[in-house]
């Protein structure tokens, strides 16, 4: 292809990349260099018949006028990464200083918000991700095994949770684990406690946001394993069942290195999902147990206007960590694909 040609069958996507996504994450990164305005106050004198007072009102005028001058507000360079609504680099060095070991640094380093959200993103992508890789590739190979008489009617009720929107589905999850719900009502009544309930319970709560993220992602990894086991060298698997190698054997040396592409791709896909959870919480209405980086940012945009700036370097830390998290997939993938 001629150096021309490709530039011009490149240059509407790098067009779109370039305003739909290089943009908008310079303008967050730009908005998290600043800071709100302070509110312009003034003292205002109030006089009655017999005495006068003196009494401070915030200056809307004033106020705004700042706005109007520095629409960005003050700027205030890296302090918003380092505050203690984020990295907390004080705070986490007198948490350590009073720590008495790793435990107790740990536990100080969870009391702070940005790191409370932190460690549940973590454990959220980490636990549903295989999870999900794993119960994908199962219910793949499951039904490709079905006779075709089954396979149309499985198929369609494995994809039922990926069809349902993901609020919604963590909705009805929510109410089925009420104490009026099915499970919730099931689980009392295995236990012998009527007060036993799931929302209670921090760990319990985890556990259902987890086992709603498996059941809602699982079935992308199926449809993706599916397609790719239509694609099996069928002259292979023949060629094991020939030397006698089992079903387990096939799939282990056979089936595995060559879904081994696909693998990765689902981890990219899911790590990138996971790693921004946020809908279970709104419908588990977990926030109390349970914060995501993704929820911080709802929160801060939704709370008060003056904390757009604390959004902004939430979402920039949260793309920070989608990177890291994606650049070991994606060396493996660039170094499979220098070897063919």
């Amino acid at each position: 292809m001629r150096h021309s040609t490709f530039f011009w069958f490149v240059l509407p996507s790098a067009l779109a990349m370039f305003l739909f996504i290089a943009l908008p994450i310079v303008s967050v990164f730009m908005q998290s260099l600043y800071i709100a305005h302070d509110q312009v106050v003034e003292e205002v004198e109030t006089c009655a018949v017999f005495s006068c007072e003196t009494e401070l009102r915030v200056n809307a005028e004033a106020t705004a006028q700042l706005y109007d001058e520095a629409p960005l507000g003050k700027f205030a360079g890296l302090s918003n990464y380092t505050n203690r609504s984020h990295l907390a680099f004080e705070e986490l060095g007198a948490v350590w200083a009073s720590s008495d070991g790793l435990g107790d640094f740990l536990g100080g380093m969870y009391n702070l918000p940005f790191y409370k959200a932190l460690s549940f993103t973590l454990i959220y992508t980490f636990i549903v991700t295989p999870l999900v890789i794993i119960f994908g590739f199962m219910i793949a190979v499951a039904v490709n095994s079905l006779s075709s008489v089954f396979k149309g009617p499985v198929i369609f009720v494995s994809l039922l949770p990926m069809m349902v929107t993901p609020l919604i589905g963590s909705l009805i999850l929510f109410w089925m684990i009420d104490a009026r719900g099915i499970l919730g009502a099931t689980l009392q009544s295995l236990m012998g406690d009527p007060s036993l309930s799931l929302k209670a319970s921090s760990t319990l709560t985890w556990v259902m946001l987890m086992v709603y993220g498996v059941w809602h992602s699982a079935p992308f990894a199926f449809v993706v394993f599916y397609a790719g086991l239509q694609t099996v060298p069928q002259d292979t698997l023949e060629s094991a069942m020939i030397d006698g190698a089992s079903r387990w054997e096939r799939i282990r040396y056979v089936v595995l290195p060559y879904l081994m592409p696909l693998t990765l791709f689902v981890a990219l896909i899911q790590l990138m999902d996971n790693f921004r959870v946020f809908e279970p919480i709104v419908g588990f209405n977990a926030e109390a147990h349970a914060t995501s980086l993704s929820w911080a940012i709802y929160n801060y945009m939704n709370a008060d206007s003056k904390l757009l700036n604390s959004a902004a370097t939430t979402s920039m830390l949260t793309i920070l960590g989608v990177a890291i998290l994606l650049s070991p997939v994606l060396v493996r993938t660039w170094r499979d694909f220098n070897r063919r």
